[in-house]
């Protein structure tokens, strides 16, 4: 069966009785339909004085164009906790409509490890990316709209972006402006997917409406004649778009197929912005669960550190343990195999790979000071030769593996790794951070290039260097990095796969985020408008007359 078909034959538990798991009434959600519900703001005052459970973070290597399996190992290792007796809880990012429609054509998990209603989540879901998509959209109305009746303001320079949810190239660079009327004013645009926009980071990290509505209007939105900054509380539309995000703020609660409660809220790519769920959602997640599996996006190097050095260094919070997701195709891949062979056994070709994998490992284990585990995430072409030698292998290193395969037996396949997470959780650890606040921004950059990436320096384009020069002049020096790069390696070049030879991280440019309080910083040739494949997953996607969707997986 596919996994929409798995899923669909589940009988799931309704909302309410997952919420009373958690010791949530009825009253204190807002359900929207029988299974998915918004957790209401009364639960966080109710549960502020409970203890925090144990914060246990996956990550990845590099991953391989498909994925890696992070959100299966994630839903498997909370399944597999709860089979052994504990009180986990999920805490996930929703998938955006770029790559459900793209390349992934779903973000849900797989075979027996499946957050559901799988076909709401991955669409329309309860309307978070949308709202954000219209809270972004209405600043970008609101601002040629000022221009239109006079300009009080003397706009020179506009940096905000519009936005949507889908992967269109189409619109990295547009003019806008184009119907002849008297007074308005044509200019070049650009469009950001939903999940890159700085609204998205803002409902991510906000702490509540008022702390929503303040980062809201710190919005850096452009420049006057006089080079001086312009914000969104200039304009004052921070209410207007905070009412827009009123729901939206709220984490939603839904369920796996074992109905292990699962908190999924905020969606954030990791490639080219924070790539972590809400703060909201894993703080609560925290308070009412013993465990909370949480997960951040594509391989370590991207949404691990900056769940380290840009959520954590915020929340206080640190992760007891994480998880690095690893497949077989992904070393081999690493190791140069082409992917049309990555799934056929091939012993030199893990050698070759498994680098990328040690990498990470030193980077977690050794550079932040974290527990790891490898967590390999099993497919049915991985042979008994290659676990073998993965296990050798990482034995001679002193790091734990194991091997998952919640996709084919639920959390009954992640009871090893359930089991070794409970003891690894307990083990003292020191989260070190990859740069101090008060470095500049270029030391900053040059620190994660070093030590995270293995570069051997950066080079930065002028307009980069200008774009440091006047953001540290504005006063925002002191501001954590987002550096977006590509995720398929640990250079800048989605093409260097072995990262063999001495390489730099090339800066393009720098932008400053102040509402959401970092700096994006633009490496290599990392769009935040991501284009559809050749054969985009879209062409697969269905509704047949019974109203059943196909194709999402």
């Amino acid at each position: 069966m596919t996994d929409i078909e798995i899923a669909r034959n589940t009988k799931l538990k309704k909302i309410v009785d997952i919420a009373q798991k958690l010791g949530i009434q009825e009253d204190d959600i807002e359900q929207y339909g029988k299974y998915k519900a918004k957790i209401s703001d009364e639960v966080f005052k109710k549960v502020e004085r409970n203890e925090n459970g144990k914060l246990i973070l996956v990550t990845a290597i590099s991953p391989t164009p498909l994925g890696e399996g992070k959100t299966t190992i994630s839903i498997s290792i909370a399944d597999g906790l709860r089979k052994i007796g504990k009180n986990a809880v999920l805490a996930l990012r929703e998938p955006s409509l770029g790559p459900v429609f793209g390349i992934k054509g779903g973000a849900t998990g797989g075979g027996k490890v499946q957050v559901a209603p799988m076909e709401d989540i991955n669409l329309h879901f309860t309307g978070d990316i949308h709202a954000i998509t219209a809270a972004n959209n209405l600043l970008s109305a609101i601002i040629d709209n000022h221009i239109y009746f006079g300009n009080n303001l003397k706009f020179e320079k506009i940096v905000w972006k519009r936005c949507m949810d889908l992967n269109d190239r189409q619109l990295r660079e547009i003019e806008t402006g184009l119907s002849g009327e008297s007074k308005i004013v044509p200019r070049m645009d650009k469009f950001d997917i939903s999940v890159a926009s700085e609204i998205m980071a803002i409902v991510c990290l906000s702490e509540d409406i008022e702390d929503l509505k303040e980062r809201l209007g710190n919005i850096l939105i452009g420049y006057n004649r006089d080079g001086e900054p312009l914000y969104c509380k200039d304009l004052k539309a921070q209410g207007a778009m905070a009412v827009l995000l009123k729901d939206a703020i709220k984490p939603n609660l839904v369920q796996t197929l074992e109905h292990t409660p699962a908190i999924i809220h905020g969606g954030p790519f990791a490639n080219i912005a924070h790539g972590c769920n809400s703060i909201r959602a894993t703080k609560l997640a925290l308070k009412l669960g013993d465990y909370v599996v949480s997960e951040a996006g594509f391989g370590a190097d991207l949404g691990a550190e900056k769940f380290l050095d840009i959520k954590c260094r915020k929340t206080g919070l640190k992760p007891d343990a994480v998880v690095l997701v690893a497949t077989m195709k992904a070393i081999k891949y690493h190791g140069g195999i082409e992917k049309e062979k990555i799934f056929e056994e091939n012993i030199e070709g893990l050698e070759k790979g498994i680098d990328n994998l040690y990498r990470h490992i030193d980077n977690l284990k050794n550079k932040f000071g974290l527990n790891v585990i490898v967590a390999i995430n099993h497919y049915i072409q991985d042979s008994e030769n290659e676990i073998e030698f993965l296990k050798e292998k990482l034995k001679e290193k002193g790091v734990s593996l194991s091997l998952v395969e919640g996709w084919a037996k639920g959390g009954d396949g992640a009871k090893d790794i359930a089991t070794k997470l409970v003891k690894l959780v307990e083990e003292i650890e020191n989260l070190n951070y990859m740069y101090e606040l008060e470095d500049d921004i270029k030391t900053k950059i040059e620190k994660v290039s070093t030590k995270i990436y293995g570069a051997e320096g950066v080079e930065y384009s002028e307009k980069a260097l200008a774009e440091i020069k006047k953001i540290e002049e504005l006063g925002y020096g002191e501001m954590p990095i987002c550096i977006a790069k590509t995720q398929y390696s640990f250079s800048d070049d989605p093409k260097n796969l072995e990262c063999k030879d001495t390489y730099k991280i090339t800066v393009r440019d720098v932008e400053v985020k102040a509402g959401a309080g970092f700096i994006v910083v633009l490496a290599g040739k990392i769009m935040t408008m991501p284009g559809l494949p050749k054969v985009p997953a879209a062409e697969n996607i269905d509704i047949d007359k019974n109203g059943n969707i196909v194709g999402i997986f």
